[in-house]
């Protein structure tokens, strides 16, 4: 069978599976200038943390170019090197969540084309964007880790078009690696963003003081059978 036709029924038997996210955890991204780890909340915008867990879980965003780096501005991916899978997932779009949490420095969203469009494209903001709350954009985590490398992407060909002449994503969504590698050869790209353990900063302080409690009682308890 077609390596493409292939891809797109993974595509399709991951987006039917549709596991539920957990309400924290976090990706561990791996680029081709280093690595950042996002931790994503779900109680900022469930739909989106759900659907990003899911793209994760099918392993989507591994190869994707960040098309799009305007420095001090945005950071954007979530088009897949093979057409096919880009456009499989675009058939499955997403209703909008509600703005819980600002558009923040450091903070990532879905990108959307108006309302119920987000599908698998999401930016990361390089400066507070307050204006994107007002539209809708609502952001389900933020680079807790490797911000430094996120703002350091090949930011050298601009914005695309209308705006610009970097990447057009019309484009990437037709010819996928192609395109882009015979007219943006400097562009970064993801080797992989995959689930990681919580790090131990990221756990409830609830579920902390409730450990330190067990411990603690336990070491009292030690010292206590000890006495004479």
């Amino acid at each position: 069978l077609p390596a493409a036709w292939l891809l797109t029924l993974a595509a399709g038997l991951a987006a039917q599976a549709q596991p539920q996210a957990p309400s924290l955890y976090q990706a561990r991204c791996r680029t081709t200038s280093g690595a950042f780890t996002l931790t994503l909340h779900r109680d900022w915008a469930p739909r989106a943390a759900d659907r990003f867990y899911q793209l994760l879980q099918a392993h989507y965003y591994q190869g994707n170019a960040f098309y799009r780096v305007v420095p001090g501005f945005v950071v954007q991916w979530g088009l897949s090197p093979t057409p096919a899978l880009s456009q499989a997932w675009r058939k499955r779009t997403l209703p909008d969540d509600p703005v819980r949490h600002g558009n923040l420095a450091g903070t990532i969203s879905f990108a959307a084309a108006g309302r119920n469009t987000r599908t698998t494209e999401v930016f990361i903001n390089l400066a507070d964007r307050p204006q994107l709350d007002k539209l809708g954009f609502a952001p389900f985590g933020e680079v807790t880790e490797g911000l430094a490398t996120v703002r350091g992407l090949e930011g050298g060909y601009g914005d695309g078009p209308p705006r610009g002449h970097g990447p057009d994503p019309r484009l990437i969504m037709t010819q996928g690696a192609d395109y882009l590698t015979r007219n943006f050869p400097r562009l970064d790209v993801l080797y992989g963003c995959d689930v990681a353990p919580l790090a131990p900063w990221c756990i409830s302080p609830v579920v902390l003081m409730l450990v330190f409690g067990l411990v603690a009682g336990s070491f009292l308890g030690l010292a206590a059978d000890r006495l004479p």
